[in-house]
């Protein structure tokens, strides 16, 4: 049975790489369904302002959740890559530093692809919530003029 290291070492690109994969395939499913619903929605058609707000916010915190904890998974994945360089060094009998660079670039290529998921998670996040505004300020007018 090998060490964590070596576990580590065998499974934690593929792991971060599987769980940020994951993500961005929740993210692209929820931003497309967001989208698709606002784009469709009739104010009007719901019977109170909190209806509405609860039918047009559905799913902005999972997405808002994305975007906030993808970066840390990355920074998972590069700390734990930087632990298995320093531990490969220390079990080495020659230090080489080629072997080191490269650890630590294949370590930072975690938090790389954090922040590839995340960015785009908070501007869809962003995005969207200003039009749940957009739409909830057209509610306001609206019931404003009716009566």
């Amino acid at each position: 049975m090998g060490t964590l290291a070596d576990l580590l070492r065998a499974h934690l690109d593929h792991a971060i790489l599987v769980v940020l994969g994951s993500m961005s395939f929740v993210l692209v499913w929820l931003v497309t369904e967001r989208l698709l619903y606002l784009r469709r929605v009739d104010p009007g058609a719901f019977p109170s302002r909190e209806a509405l707000e609860i039918a047009l916010t559905r799913h902005l915190t999972a997405i808002a959740s994305i975007g906030a904890s993808a970066p840390f998974v990355g920074l998972l994945g590069t700390v734990l890559g930087i632990l298995v360089t320093f531990h490969d060094l220390g079990t080495s009998e020659r230090v080489d530093v080629r072997t080191v660079m490269v650890g630590l670039a294949l370590a930072l290529q975690a938090t790389a692809l954090g922040l590839v998921v995340a960015i785009p998670a908070v501007l869809a996040y962003n995005g969207l919530s200003r039009r749940v505004e957009v739409l909830l300020a057209r509610r306001r007018e609206g019931a404003g003029t009716e009566g």
